[in-house]
């Protein structure tokens, strides 16, 4: 039986898991690339048959990850598959204050693992399918509402979200030049009840001017739940014309 394989980083909670658990089934091959495994996905996975591999990383120093990566997948050979995915979902946001305030590894932690790894995920991603003709591949870039609203206090995770977007674009330019390119887009899930959500709405008022609307959005219901905004996701990434827009936003 051929496979679906597919990479998802940050699958270790949050909306990362949540498409994990969505994912998994009897013909998929799913690699999950978090700073921690889950057991649960584990037991999961061996109740319904899904191959799961789960690769302990910290996304911050992403160069060996990628090139581990691309050899993995060269191990495959496509005849194998049905189609080959990466999501890049993986982020963090630095702390909520402003730019002469932040510290200096706390910006770069946040640049390198929500822009420097999906470019270099991606690159290898591509690198090593680039010879499959015949299987439908695609790159899902996990974005944000923030990549294009600016925001004070964080600068540093609203520059990755927007740098992102715009890889992407450039991404899809590339991908179309070829025979059979990757399928790309940098899709904003909307918002979602997270522990990033919990981290702005419980942040100082003081240096983050946009607390209270974060606190606002959970007090009156307004978040999406994790596996909501999965499904959304999941959906979209299935659609027939995934990929027509490389930047977009799911309540679209």
């Amino acid at each position: 039986m051929k496979k679906q394989l597919t990479i998802l980083t940050g699958a270790s909670r949050g909306l990362g898991l949540a498409m994990a658990e969505q994912m998994l089934a009897a013909n998929t091959v799913l690699l999950c690339i978090s700073r921690t495994g889950n057991d649960a996905l584990t037991q999961q996975a061996s109740h319904c048959g899904a191959e799961l591999l789960q690769w302990q990383a910290d996304l911050s120093d992403a160069a060996p990850v990628a090139r581990r990566l691309q050899e993995w997948l060269a191990t495959y050979q496509p005849s194998e598959l049905t189609g080959a995915t990466l999501i890049n979902n993986a982020g963090v946001i630095s702390e909520l204050t402003a730019l002469r305030d932040a510290q200096a590894d706390d910006l770069a932690r946040a640049l390198r693992v929500g822009l420097e790894a999906p470019m270099l995920l991606s690159a290898a991603f591509l690198a090593a399918t680039k010879g499959w003709t015949h299987v439908p591949r695609k790159v899902l870039n996990i974005s944000s509402g923030l990549g294009r609203r600016a925001m004070a206090s964080s600068s540093a995770y609203c520059a990755a979200k927007a740098g992102m977007d715009h890889f992407t674009r450039c991404l899809a330019l590339e991908e179309k030049l070829l025979t059979n390119g990757a399928a790309v887009c940098s899709l904003a899930p909307g918002v979602i009840d997270t522990d990033m959500q919990v981290q702005l709405r419980s942040a100082n008022a003081t240096q983050f001017p946009d607390q209270a609307g974060f606190a606002a959005l959970h007090q009156k219901g307004q978040l999406s739940s994790p596996a909501d905004a999965a499904r959304r996701l999941l959906a979209y990434l299935n659609r027939p014309d995934f990929g027509s827009e490389p930047v977009a936003d799911v309540r679209n």
